[in-house]
């Protein structure tokens, strides 16, 4: 009988024990899934949204797939600025550098980076800091007067003051230059060989300017197919601006001809800092602006045609469409919400009175036709006609052309028919990359043909290829680079994330076009046209 008692002791004690254990591991159980994520350690290595560091060629999540497609709107009276709370993909994107969380975002959107900006890493690569050759007084598109001072007057008139007061008024220390608005400064600054220097310190002010300065004019540009508006400052600067046509997440129909897309403000800003980012530096600086419609257009035009186009629409918004060739019509009027729009404020180049400018018919130009092909298109040695050419049969010509085609089809830009040099400096000078709004329109499809120079005549600068290579790498990589350097824009983020991965995929391709040209090669400076010498 005792036995039995302690073998049924013994059992009830086990049950006692085992229901304890398991009771410990339910109470642990609820604990942890009551505790939200927040309020765990900073130090755990928690994963960032997969949004923000996806690499390229990585399918879309299905949920982000079906918001994506839910948000998608007409263009017409849309503004993506109003709308980024809802969408995914904008989430941790609208940091500015600088401020906290930045870093954070480097250390888990990119990986193989831990700390610090990508940007100033890239910039600091000894690729960036091959020098210009030295700048002459004729290498400049301005000789300035050292004395000649610029002054705002508080009375309201607006006046250069001349060379016999400059001396008179200017502060102890400082210079006439000193006295110069930045975008006069900027325009001071062009010279035969770029736009701006790598290391510019008015780039950020002129940035800041062109989202900033008070808009005191504004009229259509005359000439282009769709409108396009010249704004103007008190300080006599001036930027054109391209209102927002399409939300960040449309792509191109793809039954649209190259023709008729449309021009896109978000293409203008994201062309700029990829241009600087490739070291290219011939696009104007762009910024982004959330405009007031009523009070920084239509009450300072003094353009008549312009303003018989503003109207109020059902829905209470103020909206326009003024003249030009496609797209202004009441039917695809441009409608603020209620009066803020979007747009891309790129600053103006010198007067072509005080600059002259020459434009260049593309050799590689479209036939803008729905059904006849360009030359080019029909013949694959076309190139061999364009080398014995002028300007194409000496210099650096047509190795800037290349260039530009590679920045082209990196964004996807179909639309490049002109391009434009400074005449002063004679054919031996950098191309102008203007007009990039059709850039970025699709990110789903590659256009191969717009790589028809680099394939055909199978050159490209040394220094191009290899800062191609470079952009190529983790700690370098393209989408990362331009993903940091447009989330200082105003309008960040600039891009859907969609449009950055395709840049890593196209740059892929580009480097292959190049591998297969070196392949076929019997010398490997027969491709590789070396501009760099001994400082790489």
């Amino acid at each position: 009988m005792r036995c039995r008692l302690q073998t049924l002791f013994q059992r009830k004690f086990k049950i006692s024990l085992l229901f304890l254990l398991l009771l410990a591991l339910l109470v642990h159980l609820v604990m942890d899934f009551a505790l939200p994520t927040a309020h765990r350690p900073c130090g755990c290595d928690t994963k960032a949204p997969k949004a923000v560091g996806v690499l390229s060629g990585s399918p879309m999540p299905a949920d982000l797939k079906k918001l994506s497609l839910r948000i998608l709107q007409d263009f017409s009276g849309s503004n993506g600025s109003l709308e980024k709370s809802s969408q995914p993909w904008r989430v941790g994107l609208h940091v500015r550098a600088g401020e906290p969380g930045v870093q954070q975002q480097h250390e888990v959107g990119n990986a193989g980076w831990t700390k610090g900006s990508k940007l100033a890493a890239l910039f600091e690569h000894p690729l960036y800091n091959i020098p210009i050759p030295e700048v002459t007084e004729k290498d400049k598109l301005f000789i300035v007067n050292p004395m000649e001072k610029f002054s705002l007057h508080s009375s309201g008139s607006d006046e250069w003051v001349s060379s016999s007061k400059a001396e008179t008024l200017l502060p102890t220390g400082k210079t006439a230059y000193d006295t110069y608005p930045t975008w006069l400064k900027f325009h001071v600054g062009i010279n035969r060989y770029e736009l701006y220097p790598r290391r510019d310190p008015l780039l950020p002010t002129l940035l800041r300017d062109l989202a900033t300065q008070r808009i005191v004019s504004s009229v259509q540009k005359s000439g282009g197919t769709q409108l396009k508006l010249i704004m103007t400052f008190p300080n006599y600067g001036q930027a054109l601006f391209k209102p927002m046509k399409q939300t960040r997440d449309q792509e191109t129909p793809i039954d649209f001809f190259y023709f008729s897309d449309f021009e896109r403000h978000n293409a203008e800003i994201a062309a700029f800092h990829l241009d600087r980012i490739l070291d290219f530096r011939r696009i104007p600086p762009v910024s982004g602006r959330l405009v007031n419609i009523t009070k920084e257009i239509r009450d300072v035009t003094t353009d008549k045609k312009l303003a018989k186009t503003f109207f109020i629409s059902p829905a209470g918004n103020v909206c326009f469409y003024g003249e030009c060739s496609y797209y202004c019509s009441t039917e695809h009027a441009l409608c603020g919400k209620p009066d803020r729009l979007e747009g891309s404020m790129a600053a103006l180049l010198p007067d072509k009175t005080l600059a002259k400018r020459r434009s260049w018919r593309s050799p590689w130009r479209r036939s803008y036709h729905k059904s006849k092909k360009a030359e080019w298109e029909l013949n694959p040695n076309y190139c061999a006609q364009v080398r014995e050419t002028p300007p194409y049969d000496r210099g650096r010509r047509l190795l800037d052309l290349i260039d530009m085609t590679i920045l082209d089809f990196l964004m996807g830009n179909m639309d490049r028919h002109h391009y434009e040099t400074f005449e002063k400096f004679g054919n031996d000078t950098f191309l102008l990359h203007l007009d990039n709004g059709r850039g970025f329109g699709t990110h789903s499809r590659d256009e191969p043909s717009i790589l028809a120079p680099l394939q055909q005549c199978c050159s490209i600068k040394k220094s191009t290829y290899l800062r191609l290579q470079l952009l190529a790498t983790q700690p370098y990589r393209l989408s990362d680079l331009l993903r940091e350097a447009l989330a200082t824009d105003p309008l960040a983020p600039v891009l859907a994330e969609p449009h950055l991965w395709a840049l890593d995929r196209r740059l892929g391709k580009v480097l292959a076009a190049v591998g297969h040209c070196l392949a076929r090669a019997a010398r490997q400076e027969e491709v590789l046209v070396d501009d760099v010498g001994s400082w790489v």
